[in-house]
Order: structure tokens, then sequence, then C-alpha cells
């Protein structure tokens, strides 16, 4: 399986840097401050033009609704490190960790490196797609499971929504497919097995795309508007689909697998 790039959400609230930024240039553009070590001027160009494409993007393929702009001092900030390496030191990230993000009131910082086959296409639209859908449903809310935000940030990612199909049922042949309650309990930060985190990233992007596709944009935002409101996950399902259970919401799912 072609892992290009898996992602570790660092949910913080408390403001905090990973880097000194007196060391780093810095870019500015109407929506990031961009701060690198020794990119091209043209890499940081291209990344500059494709957040500010993805900051509206993202929130309109969703649908959401946008009240918190990142304007002046609230621009989101980006650090791209000049290697693996040196962003493993600095975040004390897993390896199969591409991209990092630190959410929090007042803060929404994405740290990663250069990576030219996959950083634009696949990095920093997945991150975006984390503060984009926890600025809609809430930073601190228990009723959000780690699939549904991991799923939300992987939907931005074009090659992993078109791949996720031969994965999943390859997944399924070789018996290492989970189900939603499994799903529910998985945390892969603590797994060095990126095979294993490759199928939680592409089943929680499958469960996300089941959700908008086969019911409409406009029940995923109500979903969402009651996951933020009521902070209960099930009763925020049972509002907006026909699902009477988490169990209900699975068979169907894995129906539409078995269909394709």
């Amino acid at each position: 399986m072609r892992l290009i790039s898996l992602f570790l959400t660092i949910l913080l609230f408390s403001p905090c840097a990973f880097a000194d930024t007196e060391d780093w240039k810095v870019a500015k553009s109407t929506h990031f401050f961009v701060f690198y070590e020794n990119a091209s001027a043209d890499f940081i160009d291209r990344v500059i033009a494709k957040a500010e494409d993805d900051y509206n993007r993202i929130a309109d393929a969703l649908g959401f609704t946008r009240f918190n702009f990142w304007l002046w001092d609230n621009r989101a900030r980006i650090y791209i490190y000049d290697d693996k390496a040196g962003y493993q030191e600095a975040t004390l990230q897993p390896e199969w960790s591409s991209g990092s993000t630190l959410i929090g009131k007042k803060e929404k910082t994405i740290y990663s490196f250069i990576n030219e086959e996959g950083f634009l296409e696949s990095v920093l639209p997945h991150e975006m797609g984390h503060i984009i859908f926890k600025e809609f449903v809430g930073l601190e809310n228990p009723a959000v499971p780690l699939w549904l935000d991991e799923g939300v940030a992987c939907y931005q990612e074009k090659s992993r929504l078109e791949s996720a199909a031969r994965v999943l049922h390859q997944a399924i042949k070789e018996n290492k497919f989970m189900g939603l309650d499994e799903l529910f309990d998985f945390n892969p930060y603590g797994l060095a097995d990126s095979s294993t985190v490759g199928i939680f990233y592409t089943e929680a992007v499958s469960l996300v795309d089941f959700l908008i596709k086969g019911f409409g944009k406009d029940r995923f935002v109500l979903f969402c508007q009651h996951l933020r409101d009521k902070r209960n996950f099930q009763r925020a399902m049972a509002s907006a689909y026909p699902f009477g259970s988490i169990q209900e919401l699975d068979a169907a799912w894995q129906k539409s697998l078995r269909d394709e």
C-alpha cells in the first residue's frame, strides 16, 4: 500500500511552538504566515497559493459557513522544516507522520517538511481540514471520535479518497478490516505499524465519503451542527441520518463497500 502521507494531529489548547521564529524566514499572505528554513522561493510561493485555495475550497466542500476568518494576527501558521529528521526531532512525531497540527482558541499551526511529492496535495489540505473541522464542531468536543476528525481531514486528499475502495477490499481480503466499534476505540498515535495506521485512515475517509455521497452535503452539515450543539455522537447521528444505532451505521457502510 502506498502511504505518501500519514499524519498526526496534536490537540493542545495552550499556545506553544516547536521552533524559535527568529531563526526562520517568513512569507505572508492574506490568511497565512509561512515559516521556512531553506526552502526555495518557488516552493514557498506554491505553498501559499495552494493554502489560499484550500482555505475556501475545504469549507465549501464540507458545506461549512465561516464565522472565524483567518486574518491579520489570526492568520494560520505553517512551519516547513528542511527534512523529515528536523521535523521529527522538533515535534517528536512517530516515523509515519508527515504533518501535525496544533489547534487552540488562538492557535492554528501546521508543521511539516519539504516534500515535493506529497506536501501540497496531501499534507497541507489534510492538516487544514483538521483546523476547519475543529473550528466548526468545537475544539474540545467529546462527541467527535478520532475516526471522524481524521476522516474529514483525509477527505481533502484526492489520492487517498480515490484509492480507498482498493485499499479496503485488500484489507477485507487479508482480514485486517476494522468494524466501526473498533474504529471508535482505535488510537494510531502510539503505533509504529504504518500499514495498520493506513487502514485506519482509509476506513475513516471511506465513512465520511459514505455519509456525504450517500446522504448529501446538507445532511453532513446538519450532523456536524448537532455534534457541536448536542455534544453526543449517537444523538447527533440520529438527528441527521436514518440510523438508530452505531451498529446500523456500520452495517450500512459495510454493505456499501461490498456493493462497490
